[in-house]
Order: structure tokens, then C-alpha cells, then sequence
């Protein structure tokens, strides 16, 4: 069992080969809403040369900002084809793992729009099997609901093979949950994690320092996902406006080395 650590970064190759140049082998994109995906289609051939050149591998592509629900509960085409194109992509990029959220609408009720949840999800990772690709929610929400306990506990029972993206951050800084006993219960559905830094103070947020400045209990968190068997991407988030330029790029080196010393390499 081996976690692979990697970096979020920019779908082109400058990119990747700065990660490579970090050590890293693995990278994750996020591209959101209203980016446009025949740019990232184009782009394809010269990153699989990149990955091919600096032994580099996707681990995860995601979309988030993207509504898929219709204020009357039926599933929005383009929010759906766009989901199909990105599992498409990621295909064929040899990323095991796509990211998606779906918003919640305030004119219809809990129980229609967990049903209207589902019917997207169960859209989703139906597709993502023909692909070989995995479907998670993430936990953000940036345009999503389905990121703590209370729908997860639902939508991951009416849909089975449906994962979870998971960042601390989000878990600390959305809904106050408890980071560890979320990873307790959720962590065999967890196929990719996000390795952001986050700290607060009186329950404040100050700010979103790299991973291991701050006060998330990282060590408690990588013994858990060991005790799950967890073998997908820790993928690092620089996140802060503080930390940018050439402090932003040793606060990079400092998360690796961090969460490096906490892989097991047997």
C-alpha cells in the first residue's frame, strides 16, 4: 500500500515539468466552470508527451463551479455533457479519479434535490465505469451540498460505487466537522485527498498556510488513511494569498519533504 503524493496545477506543460522538477510524479487538475473545455481536448497530445518525458502521471481532473440541477429539479444538459467530456478526458489522460459537486436549489425541497443528487451521481459513476474512470464528490461547497456527514450518509448508500474527495480544510472551515472522525467513517469511500494547510484562532480563519505550518493534526490523519488502506493521491494545494512567488514555491518544497516523511516506501 503507497499513498502518491502530487500537486494541483495547471493543465499545460511548464507546469507539469515544474512538478517534475519538485520530485513530484503525480498531478491533479481542476477545471472549473466556465473553463473551456475544448481547450483542455486540444491540449491532450502534448501532455501525454509531458507525462511520457518527465514520468509523470494525472491522478485526478475535476470540475468545480458547475451547476447541474435545474430550479425545477431535472438535470442540466450542459452540466451533464460537460461531466461526460471531463470523464472523457480523463480517460484518456490516465487519471483513475473525477471530481464533481452538485449545487443545491432553494426552491425545491431536502428530499428533491437528494433524489435529483442521485440521479446525477448515478449518471456520473455509471459513465465513469464504461471509461474506467472512478467518480467522487469533493467536499467543498463551491456549487455543492453532498460534503459532510449528513448527505453523504445518504447519497453514498443510494449510490454505491460513488466516492469522496476529501480536504481538511474544507471539513474545519465549512461545516466545523471533526476532520478525524470523518476520515474514520468515510475513509474506505475516500479516492482522492487534497493536502491544504489551514489555521484558525478563536474560530476564526487567519489564513492557509502550507500543510505542516499549520494547525491541521496531518500525523492523526495519515495513521487514519493507513488504517483504511487508503492508496490513492495526497494531492498539495497551495492555497494562501500570503504564500506566493518565491515564498510560495519553498512553501511547496516544505509540504513535500513534511508529508514525505510520513510515506511508508516499502
Amino acid at each position: 500500500m503507497a499513498m502518491k503524493l502530487g500537486i494541483i496545477t495547471e493543465p499545460d506543460v511548464e507546469s507539469a515539468k515544474w512538478a517534475a522538477g519538485k520530485g513530484l510524479h503525480y498531478l491533479e487538475y481542476c477545471y472549473n466552470g466556465g473553463s473551456d473545455l475544448a481547450v483542455l481536448e486540444s491540449r491532450i497530445p502534448a501532455l501525454k508527451k509531458a507525462y511520457a518525458d518527465y514520468d509523470l502521471h494525472l491522478g485526478a481532473l475535476g470540475r468545480w463551479n458547475e451547476k447541474k440541477i435545474a430550479p425545477d429539479g431535472t438535470l442540466l444538459e450542459e452540466g451533464v455533457q460537460n461531466t461526460k467530456r471531463l470523464i472523457d478526458i480523463a480517460a484518456e489522460l490516465g487519471a483513475p479519479v473525477f471530481n464533481t459537486g452538485v449545487n443545491y436549489v432553494e426552491t425545491l425541497s431536502m428530499l428533491d434535490n437528494l433524489n435529483a443528487a442521485v440521479k446525477f451521481l448515478r449518471l456520473a459513476v455509471d459513465y465513469g465505469k464504461q471509461k474506467g474512470v472512478k467518480v467522487a464528490v469533493y467536499n467543498c461547497d463551491w456549487c455543492n451540498y453532498i460534503r459532510e456527514p449528513a448527505t453523504w450518509r445518504i447519497v453514498l448508500e443510494a449510490v454505491p460505487e460513488l466516492g469522496i474527495k476529501f480536504d481538511p480544510s474544507h471539513c474545519i472551515n465549512v461545516h466545523h466537522g471533526d476532520v478525524l472522525a470523518e476520515v474514520h467513517e468515510f475513509g474506505a469511500r475516500i479516492y482522492h485527498f487534497h493536502i491544504k494547510g489551514t489555521l484558525n484562532i478563536d474560530g476564526r480563519h487567519v489564513d492557509d498556510p502550507p500543510a505542516g505550518l499549520d494547525a491541521t493534526n496531518w500525523p492523526a490523519i495519515l495513521g487514519l488513511l493507513y488504517a483504511q488502506q487508503y492508496d490513492g493521491m495526497l494531492s498539495i494545494e497551495p492555497h494562501s494569498a500570503t504564500w506566493r512567488g518565491e515564498m510560495g514555491d519553498w512553501g511547496v518544497d516544505y509540504t513535500i519533504q513534511y508529508i514525505s516523511n510520513m510515506l511508508y516506501k516499502g
